[in-house]
């Protein structure tokens, strides 16, 4: 009996790896990006692009008055005031001291020029705004320039997450109040000498009696 059990047993288990050396098909990774996925992107991104530029030269069209400059990185502007008499533009390095104002391309101020405030940018060493991280190195002392930027110059997809929506093309106007290389503004700007220990000061002591004289 014991032996008819074993024989049992020795039957089964031949069957089971017999069973597992049968070849099995390989699953292939399922891929969810593919050529024409990536097309169909690519497409639809100058699409979007294609349509800010159009409503950007819409603006330059209702602007005709203003004498609009298309730059090769993709943006347009002209100058409220421009500098003739000097030459230089900032370069990498420089610390450029600037104001600017952010609209939509309705002429809706977005931030306004109090609001951003005083700007003191190291030129091409900060994070900034594509288009003026270009468009700054494109003026001189004193000039105030209007920038039109589609949103891939701008803040992109993603916008600002505050005022500044997605792929919202922009009007940026700038001034440009000085530039100058690094060494020169920390000279400027050092903190004032600090007076000597053995230097004493005597103010005059205001009492009643001197009000009354």
């Amino acid at each position: 009996m014991n032996y008819f059990k074993i024989l049992l047993i020795a039957f089964f288990a031949a069957i089971l790896v017999s069973s597992c050396k049968q070849p099995q098909e390989a699953r292939k990774p399922i891929s969810h990006s593919s050529g024409s996925f990536m097309k169909q992107s690519i497409a639809r991104n100058k699409k979007m692009i294609r349509g800010e530029e159009d409503q950007i030269k819409a603006v330059i069209k209702s602007n005709s008055n203003k004498k609009f400059i298309a730059s090769k990185k993709g943006y347009w502007y002209y100058y409220e005031s421009r500098n003739l008499t000097d030459s230089l533009t900032p370069k990498k390095g420089d610390i450029a001291l600037f104001d600017y104002e952010i609209k939509n391309l309705d002429g809706k101020i977005i931030y306004s020029q109090e609001e951003l405030e005083r700007q003191i940018y190291k030129v091409d060493k900060q994070d900034i705004m594509m288009g003026l991280r270009d468009g700054i190195k494109l003026m001189r002392k004193k000039e105030k320039v209007c920038f039109l930027f589609t949103s891939h110059m701008g803040y992109g997809y993603h916008g600002d997450n505050n005022k500044i929506g997605t792929n919202q093309p922009l009007f940026c106007t700038v001034t440009l109040y000085d530039f100058m290389p690094e060494t020169e503004y920390n000279r400027q700007n050092q903190p004032a000498a600090v007076v000597k220990s053995n230097t004493t000061v005597n103010p005059k002591v205001i009492t009643k009696d001197t009000l009354t004289n």
